[in-house]
């Protein structure tokens, strides 16, 4: 009795063994490939997957220029508040009037805080007595941008020379001078539309 084994099958031998051939040799491509893929000739990283800072996307706004650009501050995340420099004003002392504006919120903004956007008003009782925007040349727009929580104070005072203000007085040398001895005045001051949320009380003597 023979024990050699002959394919089963339907079809001749040799048809087994080129089917064999054809499977064993794909199975080696495949393993070439992956070998390929693995350790590919030059090393190196892949362009494709490799991280390139350009492409890193920036969450900031940013200007022609390359700087960081601030969104308009938010009227309701500014505090703005009216200065004197003292409380009570001897005979013949004349007010220095400023104004801080502070930034409530928790991001840096701009704010126009040039004079042309700065109102500074004097009243007492019901009666304005002087207003800076009455005889006011050549105001100028100023953005400025206000980092959270820091107060930002105008450099150059207004002196209020103790007279009444208006347009019509504008050439006049000699205006009406305002009552002393005592008397109580408020000082309210607005910025970029943003006015202060009290006024500040000071005295003439």
């Amino acid at each position: 009795m023979s024990t050699t084994k002959h394919p089963v099958g339907p079809q001749a031998s040799s048809v087994y063994r080129r089917r064999r051939l054809v499977v064993g040799l794909g199975f080696l491509a495949v393993l070439v490939i992956i070998l390929l893929i693995f350790f590919r000739p030059g090393g190196g990283d892949d362009p494709a997957t490799a991280t390139s800072p350009a492409a890193t996307p920036n969450p900031a706004a940013t200007t022609d220029t390359g700087e960081t650009a601030a969104a308009v501050c938010d009227p309701a995340s500014v505090l703005v508040e009216a200065i004197t420099d003292q409380s009570s004003y001897d005979a013949g002392d004349e007010p220095e009037l400023s104004l801080s504006v502070t930034n409530t919120g928790t991001t840096p903004c701009d704010l126009n805080a040039g004079t042309s956007t700065q109102v500074f008003t004097i009243t007492s009782g019901a009666d304005v007595y002087w207003t800076s925007t009455d005889c006011q040349t050549d105001p100028l727009d100023a953005e400025v941008t206000l980092e959270p929580g820091v107060a930002v104070t105008t450099k150059t005072p207004l002196v209020w020379d103790r007279t009444r203000s208006s347009p019509e007085t504008c050439e006049i040398t000699d205006r009406e001078a305002v009552p002393g001895e005592g008397a109580s005045y408020y000082l309210s001051v607005s910025v970029g539309g943003v006015a202060s949320a009290t006024p500040t009380q000071f005295l003439l003597n």
